[in-house]
């Protein structure tokens, strides 16, 4: 249990780095850096497979399906939704609706793997849904009071970030769900292995991603410097600091922890990614949070300290 809790914590630490990106390069596309980070993460990952080879060549056909699965929605298409919010939102909002995922998963992992590891009694995970939900309110009051000076295009810009994240939260719902009936199903199979196949398989995903955005540029005459943006040294440092410690060390972490732990408790320790993504952010801001803001983050670690406390029977 304390080992899975660590590896966990170890998860949350290098995947709150993912949220300081988008701040550090406001210029470069959202796409850009969601395919840069997939595609650092690729070639990151191509010596480590090398050394694990004869383990892959044991992965059925449907396994690599599965990775490439995870690959396409739990890395691409995350990743993307959430940058493009955190640059049309800020980090905040997006930041703290992505803190609803230990709850979300939990709920989820609560009804559909009840069998595996567990029930918890709806009635004790109120509070926290409660907590939670107050305090992602919170949070959003205080941006959308930032903005009311602001004209109605910067509303418009705020709320589609907001609805960006909530289409990211979906897809870190369904992601450590499908992650951990692998990695369930499979005990005998060492985590790192299937960290490796996910990284072989997002490669090509986020070759022919960058391609095609690279391509999608050239014809709409749009005015950025390709293939590395206006920052070549910076974004190519940035996305393999990005893709080594968030992508691999974290998608290992986290594999290790989906393997010691009910996916319904394991879900909830997510909290971590949170407290650390806000606490970068406005270390990188060198600010304090408004007060409101603060009110919304102390109630998510409530709600969630609260839901820990709720054992699967």
């Amino acid at each position: 249990m304390w080992a899975g809790i660590f590896y966990a914590l170890a998860a949350g630490l290098m995947w709150g780095l993912v949220f300081i990106g988008p701040l550090l390069l406001p210029e470069y596309p959202a796409a850009l850096q969601s395919v840069g980070r997939y595609l650092a993460f690729g070639l990151i990952t191509l010596p480590l497979a090398w050394l694990d080879r004869r383990q892959l060549r044991l992965l059925t056909r449907a396994d690599w399906l599965e990775a490439l699965k995870l690959a396409a929605i739990g890395n691409l298409l995350y990743y993307l939704c959430l940058a493009s919010a955190i640059q049309r939102a800020g980090a905040p909002l997006p930041t703290m609706l992505i803190g609803t995922l230990p709850v979300v998963i939990a709920i989820t992992a609560n009804y559909r793997n009840a069998e595996r590891d567990g029930r918890i009694a709806w009635r004790r995970m109120l509070p926290s849904l409660l907590m939670i939900a107050i305090g992602v309110a919170c949070v959003n009051q205080a941006e959308v009071a930032a903005l009311k000076t602001a004209n109605r295009a910067d509303l418009l810009t705020y709320l589609s970030g907001a609805g960006l994240a909530i289409i990211a939260v979906a897809c870190w719902t369904w992601y450590p769900l499908r992650n951990a009936d692998w990695l369930r199903h499979h005990p005998d199979r060492h985590p790192r292995i299937w960290a490796s196949a996910q990284g072989v398989a997002t490669l090509p995903l986020a070759v022919l991603g960058y391609l095609l955005l690279w391509g999608g540029m050239n014809t709409t005459q749009v005015d950025f410097a390709m293939p590395f943006g206006p920052r070549p040294q910076y974004f190519i440092g940035l996305m393999l600091i990005i893709g080594l410690f968030a992508s691999w060390i974290g998608t290992l972490c986290w594999n290790k922890a989906s393997q010691l732990l009910p996916t319904n408790l394991a879900g909830q320790l997510i909290v971590f990614e949170t407290l650390a993504a806000l606490t970068y952010a406005f270390i990188l801001k060198r600010q304090f949070p408004e007060p409101v803001t603060l009110l919304g983050i102390t109630l998510l670690i409530a709600g969630v300290m609260t839901a820990l406390r709720n054992k699967p029977e």
